[in-house]
């Protein structure tokens, strides 16, 4: 049984190299055919089309002479340079210097005889026409064995392709080479004149931008994928109104800088995405990484379950951490965060800690016995109107909670605090927050041996609870959108820039700084609304409900007194923060009326630093009480 078992197996191989030898025949009797022919023709031209029995016999000699040469030259040649895909360019330049070679070696053979058999012009012209033959072959096979690889209409997509530079030829490659792919491009669009009526492997381009609508009906395309290269949003704007106009979908290759790790491939063609159509310049393939920071490192990311925290995690471990440990109070956000680690997700790993950081004495234990190197610190509740309405919450987890956290952090190397850019001249019981925790970091910075620094930056697209979540739900369920006001801007940033901000801190930040990203241009939130609602049917509504308490109109990304300085990097700013006694914030009292609160977190940001005094920094917040100073 065993033997009857393996017989397949070991046919495989016999059966392949049987198939290569019949392969290896066929093409040995093609380039036979291909000197004999090529030399009858060179005689036969050169008799002026009349050739006797003996000359041809000559003739056939001669040219099975120039194959056995052939053949020679070319195994010597397989064996000391290799061989190349049959039909390529670079099979058909070896095969052009393998004639001229044979006809050389002919020419000289006919030219020493006296009496030759055949005229001296054969193994020249002959060899001409030899390479004719051969190539002409090699096409017809490149060809059919092409066609044979692309899908057909009948199982494929038909589609158009708008932009024809080296992202969109290496797309058109990709999708003409599966036979099993979803798309079949049926023409080609482009705004270069010097393109139009071209074939790239074999489908004809048919106009540019303006051609989108007739194309469509010339060719029955269904959709139309645009693959240029970082184009502007107007122009991916302009190119998705039309196609939408001709009755098409439309799909996108992403930019270049997020192909940089692998060939383009029709996996890569997406939906359109709300960056695309807003023209969010990414600039974290300008950074400088910041991998070198953790590699080795044990790293410690408080909130670890959130959007900036789960993406953390996601960053760090592909930068080979020595340990990676991720606390969150959220069960269910670690598991997920697991699952998409790891694939699995047991909840049974030491990488996981359940732990709330109002807890103390609980955050100081974990640290002391957990001993991290680095600690991300993004845990914090953000949602600006709840912590409006509730600002003793935002004391317990924004303020107290940075205080457990930074109290027993005094040995780690460095500690990065995740704060944003409503901490620039707040007016909010979330910007108050967040300017205490710089200051308090700032603080920890002239007590502890490392390094203690804050990063700041805007609103991050299509995290939890973000604005583009909101608007997606909103016209999902058929809702009215609703919108602030239709002037209101705000500094949109992806959540792989946010972390590549963060992890380029960790590498170049200096003690009690906030490095602040240059985000671009601030982003009108009507024109996002916008921009959500037109890739959905239907006319939806936008309302808009007037700035709540605590919003800005604009936000700004430095305070009053902070200059723009820049020493390292073009796109990251280094602002000084003044250090407030940690003192000041163990005193507050989170029960107190919520407008005596927000009134005392307003005058704290304003306030200098003072002379520390006899004082825990970790607030005793188990029985909810606000934290005793102890002398």
């Amino acid at each position: 049984m065993p033997s009857t078992a393996q017989a397949p197996c070991r046919s495989h191989p016999v059966r392949r190299r049987s198939q290569s030898r019949r392969r290896a025949a066929l093409w040995l009797t093609a380039d036979a055919t291909g000197w004999i022919g090529g030399f009858l023709t060179a005689a036969w031209a050169r008799y002026e089309f009349e050739l006797t029995v003996e000359r041809v016999l000559y003739v056939v000699g001669a040219s099975l002479v120039a194959t056995a040469l052939h053949c020679g030259a070319t195994w010597l040649g397989r064996i000391y340079q290799g061989r190349h895909p049959l039909g390529s360019l670079e099979d058909a330049r070896v095969l052009a210097g393998t004639v001229s070679l044979v006809a050389a070696v002919m020419l000289g053979a006919v030219l020493s005889m006296t009496d030759r058999p055949v005229p001296a012009s054969t193994p020249v012209v002959g060899g001409a026409v030899t390479l004719l033959l051969m190539l002409t072959a090699r096409a017809a096979y490149r060809h059919h064995r092409d066609r044979s690889l692309r899908p057909t209409i009948h199982s494929a997509t038909p589609v158009l392709l708008f932009g024809l530079g080296s992202a969109g030829q290496a797309l058109l490659r990709a999708m003409m080479s599966d036979p099993r792919g979803r798309y079949l491009p049926v023409g080609l669009l482009d705004d270069d004149p010097e393109k139009r009526h071209l074939r790239f492997d074999g489908v004809r381009v048919l106009g540019g931008r303006g051609d989108i609508a007739d194309a469509v009906t010339r060719t029955g395309a269904t959709t139309v994928i645009f693959s240029v290269a970082n184009a502007d949003a107007e122009l991916i704007r302009e190119i998705r109104t039309a196609t939408l106009a001709a009755g098409a979908a439309f799909k996108v290759l992403p930019p270049v800088r997020e192909l940089v790790d692998h060939r383009i491939s029709v996996a890569d063609v997406r939906d359109v995405d709300i960056n695309d159509l807003l023209g969010r310049r990414q600039v974290v393939a300008d950074l400088v990484t910041g991998d070198s920071a953790v590699a080795g490192r044990r790293v410690l990311v408080t909130g670890a379950g959130g959007s900036i925290g789960s993406e953390l995690c996601r960053q760090i471990m592909r930068a080979n951490p020595g340990e990676l440990m991720m606390l969150d109070r959220d069960e269910s956000a670690l598991h997920s965060l697991q699952l998409s680690l790891s694939g699995r997700a047991l909840l049974d790993g030491p990488e996981l800690i359940l732990a709330d950081l109002r807890d103390g004495e609980g955050i100081a234990k974990i640290i002391q016995e957990r001993r991290p190197d680095i600690i991300f610190h993004a845990a914090a509740l953000k949602h600006l109107t709840l912590l409006q309405r509730h600002p003793g919450e935002a004391i317990k987890t924004n303020l107290w909670g940075t205080l457990s956290v930074l109290n027993a952090a005094r040995d780690v190397a460095r500690f990065v605090n995740i704060s944003t850019d409503k901490a620039a001249n707040p007016i909010s019981v979330l910007g108050y927050s967040k300017r205490i925790t710089e200051r308090l970091t700032a603080h920890a910075a002239t007590t502890a041996p490392g390094t203690f620094l804050s990063v700041r930056f805007g609103n991050v697209l299509s995290s939890r609870g973000s604005v583009v979540t909101a608007f997606r739900a909103q016209l999902e369920g058929g809702l009215p959108v609703t919108v602030t006001h239709p002037d209101v801007t705000r500094y949109l940033m992806t959540v792989q820039e946010a972390v590549q901000l963060v992890l380029q801190a960790a590498a170049i930040g200096s003690d009690g700084e906030a490095l602040v990203l240059d985000m671009g241009r601030p982003v009108r939130i009507d024109d996002l609304a916008r921009q959500l609602a037109a890739q959905t049917p239907g006319s939806p509504r936008i309302i808009y409900t007037g700035l709540r308490p605590g919003e800005k109109l604009h936000e700004d990304l430095f305070g009053t007194g902070e200059v723009d300085v820049r020493p390292l990097h073009p796109l990251i700013s280094h602002v000084p923060v003044p250090a407030l006694n940690p003192a000041e914030v163990t005193a507050l009292d989170p029960f107190d009326e919520p407008e005596k609160v927000i009134e005392r977190l307003a005058w704290l940001c304003g306030q200098p630093d003072r002379e520390p005094r006899p004082a825990s920094l970790v607030p005793n917040t188990r029985n909810g009480r606000p934290p005793s100073v102890r002398s």
